[in-house]
């Protein structure tokens, strides 16, 4: 188990139960859930949603919690810990998908989705334009009501998990970066940062999001010189200002881009498009100018990648070179520090859940809470999400006008 200071926010999960005065209503409908927890099965998810902590609070305030035997192992949570906090301890999938809430990090595969019960809500990923049709149809036969993590908003309109990976992605991006750097085969043997009498590194990201400022913030804390690259300028205009610092900024222009690159000993791509794909901001001719040793990390990649040369890799087999530039272009970075970013998810998961049950029931909660009403895709079995709607040629509705029922 990690032995780092822990987050403001991981501290309120682990130490201060949530105030039930506070959060009960005041009438008397307050439900009790039983939520399920399965193992993932894709090779390269780690992470699990919800920690032992949290299961704590979760079976304080009356709810049962499932979990599969081995769930929290990769992110370094042990049964019993699970079993300590009070959840039921599960040998097999079937038993934990018994459970009326299903919460995983990954969405199900085939076979998990044959293991749901009509009517049961999921709260999972999405992945929305790596999925077969046939998905979000298999869910909608099963009248599933379905809560993408991405689609998830906060009270400031802003993505809560997709901030929290995000935030994660871009502090290991560098922390990747580091290693490769110093590696004496695929890198150049050097240190990333500065040093008196050393010319500092030089990183380049591309890109202005969240991504971006925690990886720029990560790399001047250790010294490096940072060029960041956007289309926007008042994302620009935002990292200089949250950063404190006046660091080289630019539109993305190629001569000025180029120029950048020549000199550049790590690469990060942090775009992000809402569109779907990001597009192709580096060449393979860009790349192929850059020095040997230096190293690429292509974060983007889950929406197909900013760099040409860039295409997915696994956390087992997580790096190549190309013109012996290391390229490193693991889609869920996030996932390579399980421990943390589970209990970023969990931060985000927990109250959600405890707030259902005080309000008596998810239908009550979703036409209360204007975020959450957003990461619905699907109301039992209805498609409630446009996006999903128009990329697979499903008619959809709008959730709006489905919650005037309630």
């Amino acid at each position: 188990m990690e032995n780092t200071p822990k987050s403001l926010s991981q501290t309120a999960i682990e130490e201060r139960p949530a105030p039930l005065e506070q959060l009960s209503p005041l009438n008397q409908t307050q439900r009790k859930f039983s939520i399920g927890l399965p193992r993932e099965i894709s090779p390269d998810e780690n992470r699990i949603a919800i920690v032992p902590s949290a299961v704590t609070e979760l079976v304080e305030n009356g709810h049962t919690v499932y979990y599969e035997r081995g769930a929290g192992q990769h992110a370094k949570f042990s049964d019993e810990e699970y079993a300590a906090a009070g959840a039921i301890v599960c040998d097999t999938p079937d038993e934990v998908f018994k459970a009326e809430i299903i919460v995983k990090v990954a969405p199900p595969h085939p076979h998990e989705q044959e293991r749901l019960k009509p009517r049961q809500v999921l709260f999972s990923s999405v992945h929305t334009f790596i999925q077969p049709k046939e998905y979000f149809t298999g869910l909608m036969q099963k009248k599933i009501t379905a809560i993408g993590f991405e689609y998830i908003k906060d009270d400031s309109n802003a993505f809560p998990v997709m901030r929290s990976m995000s935030e994660i992605s871009g502090t290991t991006a560098i922390l990747v970066a580091a290693e490769y750097l110093s590696h004496p085969v695929l890198g150049k043997g050097s240190m990333l940062g500065g040093f008196p009498g050393i010319n500092p590194s030089e990183i380049v990201i591309i890109g202005g999001g969240t991504v971006a400022e925690y990886a720029a913030r990560t790399a001047l804390g250790m010294g490096a010189i940072v060029k960041i690259f956007d289309d926007k300028v008042y994302k620009l205009r935002h990292i200089q200002y949250v950063l404190g610092s006046r660091l080289f900024t630019s539109i993305i222009q190629p001569k000025v881009l180029t120029k950048s690159l020549l000199t550049a000993d790590v690469v990060i791509g942090a775009l992000f498009s809402r569109e779907g794909r990001t597009p192709l901001i580096v060449s393979e001719e860009m790349v192929s100018k850059m020095k040997r040793g230096s190293v690429i990390v292509d974060v983007s990649i889950d929406q197909g990648g900013c760099i040409e040369t860039s295409r997915p890799t696994t956390h087992t087999h997580p790096v190549y070179q190309v013109y012996g530039v290391t390229h490193y272009c693991v889609p869920n970075i996030a996932s390579r520090v399980p421990h943390t970013a589970s209990y970023a998810l969990s931060n985000v998961f927990t109250p959600i859940i405890l707030k259902i049950g005080y309000l008596g029931g998810l239908e009550k909660y979703i036409k209360k809470d204007y975020g959450l009403r957003q990461g619905v895709y699907l109301l039992n079995g209805t498609l409630t999400n446009k996006t999903i709607g128009d990329h697979f040629s499903i008619p959809s509705q709008d959730i709006e006008l489905l919650m005037a029922a309630f």
